[in-house]
């Protein structure tokens, strides 16, 4: 655990010659050629007090993130399968302890049905999600699950790509994990905060602190090429677990040669008979959320950055212009959500936290577009093998973005043409058309050919 040096964080966050303004706009200056920041860059910028530096940090974290990724924002859906769970996690309404919950793990055909929902309504990505349980989440449940959801086939839509948070795993139980076929291993530490995180899990397999932070070492030691990481805000002091996360990125990036392919920034949100959810003991107001987001994207600009629907619509709306690459939307928490028919109060005794932003996905998607935002529907990289180190060649050298606008472009005019409603058709049409005009002459004309095949009838075009 020697990466994540707690004395040196606390030294770096008590240093006040770090909150001198001239060195914090040099940081901004040098964080403009999007190349990254030092851990001690990073605190400085987490140190900006005066709302015209916090101002210049939003713009120019809006700036580099446009630089690599540009304004495409990429969509997808959580699906938990199971809510059972031998941690006892006391933020977490899957708590082993928790005996008001209402258990649940879903059926094949549950599954099944669950992603025919969500095909329903043009999703074509989705985070597998399940609790730490040796029989219930065991790697047989997620190989069939995750057959399951690729299975489904309806008018020509489908998921194309599953990512997967689950517990974390062995080097040998990763290589099985790989040969399913899965995009991104996902897998948070919660806080990085050795003395708070023995506190937050106190029995369990993740009780073990190094086994969980060592997890994308293995994972990527097994051939998986794509991880992602995150922490809960609240648990501890969010600058700390800023530049802890910083941290891990940036240990990932020295001994790997990539960095996580995604970073996720979750708030602690009430989840049912959760112990410490209702009050977190270190609560994060939005303004330092919006620092910590922006910093996150300077000092890693090659990573995507991931906001779910635990916060509420407002502030997503402001947070997408601040170095976010990815939402969730239309999202449940609980396992079998999805049905039109379930109870909102059966639904809310088997959830796992309480979500923000209750819209559907054609009410985000119709939002990105009056909000300048390209809703993306691509999941090209991960069959194209743009993944691992030749995605990150890409994305740190800027040049992903050639690649990923376009079929950005053409799989939101497919989402347009199959699934929206008549006023999102016609504000994403506009929006499609300008974004069209932005193009230089020769992905231009690769474009327009791919739009044309796809309102011909043809899906899933991408280069």
């Amino acid at each position: 655990m020697d990466f994540i040096n707690e004395k040196y964080i606390s030294e770096l966050l008590e240093d006040t010659r770090l909150n001198d303004r001239s060195l914090q706009k040099d940081v901004l200056k040098r964080s403009r050629e999007a190349k990254g920041l030092t851990l001690k860059e990073s605190a400085s910028l987490l140190n900006i007090t005066s709302p015209d530096l916090l101002e210049e940090l939003f713009h120019t974290a809006r700036e580099v993130k446009e630089k690599i990724y540009g304004n495409r924002l990429v969509l997808f859906a959580p699906l938990y399968v199971t809510n059972s769970c031998i941690n006892n996690c006391l933020y977490c309404a899957f708590r082993k302890d928790n005996s008001l919950l209402k258990r649940k793990t879903l059926t094949i055909d549950e599954i099944k049905s669950e992603i025919e929902f969500l095909v329903r309504q043009g999703h074509k990505r989705v985070l597998l999600v399940a609790g730490e349980h040796p029989k219930k989440s065991n790697l047989q449940f997620i190989h069939d699950a995750i057959d399951a959801i690729y299975s489904i086939h309806l008018n020509g839509g489908n998921i194309r790509r599953v990512n997967v948070n689950t517990a974390p795993l062995s080097v040998d139980e990763f290589k099985i994990l790989k040969s399913f076929g899965i995009g991104t291993y996902q897998c948070f530490q919660e806080t990085y905060h050795y003395e708070t995180y023995q506190q937050m899990h106190p029995s369990g397999p993740k009780h073990d602190y190094s086994w969980r932070l060592y997890a994308m070492d293995r994972a990527l030691q097994a051939g998986i090429d794509d991880v992602g990481i995150g922490a809960l805000f609240g648990l501890t002091d969010c600058k700390f677990e800023t530049l802890a996360l910083l941290n891990h990125a940036f240990n990932l990036d020295d001994r790997f040669g990539i960095g996580p392919h995604t970073i996720s920034i979750p708030r602690l949100e009430p989840a049912f008979n959760a112990p410490l959810s209702h009050k977190p003991p270190f609560a994060v107001d939005d303004s330092s959320f919006k620092k910590l987001l922006a910093v996150i994207r300077l000092a890693v600009p090659y990573t995507g950055i991931i906001l779910t629907t635990r916060e509420r619509a407002e502030l997503r709306r402001e947070m997408f212009s601040l170095g976010v690459s990815q939402i969730s939307a239309g999202s449940r928490t609980s396992p079998g959500a999805y049905k039109e028919s379930q109870d909102i109060m059966e639904e809310h005794e088997m959830e796992q936290f309480q979500l923000g932003d209750h819209r559907t996905l054609d009410e985000v998607v119709k939002d990105c577009c009056v909000l300048g935002f390209l809703p993306s529907f691509c999941t090209a990289c991960y069959r194209s093998s743009r993944t691992g180190d030749r995605f990150m060649e890409l994305a740190k050298s800027g040049n992903i973005g050639k690649l990923c606008v376009p079929n950005a472009i053409s799989t939101f005019d497919e989402y347009l043409i199959d699934y929206a409603s008549d006023s999102t058709k016609k504000v994403g049409g506009d929006f499609v058309t300008k974004e069209i005009e932005k193009l230089d002459g020769v992905t231009k004309s690769k474009t327009m050919k791919m739009l044309e095949r796809v309102e011909s009838g043809e899906r899933d075009v991408y280069y």
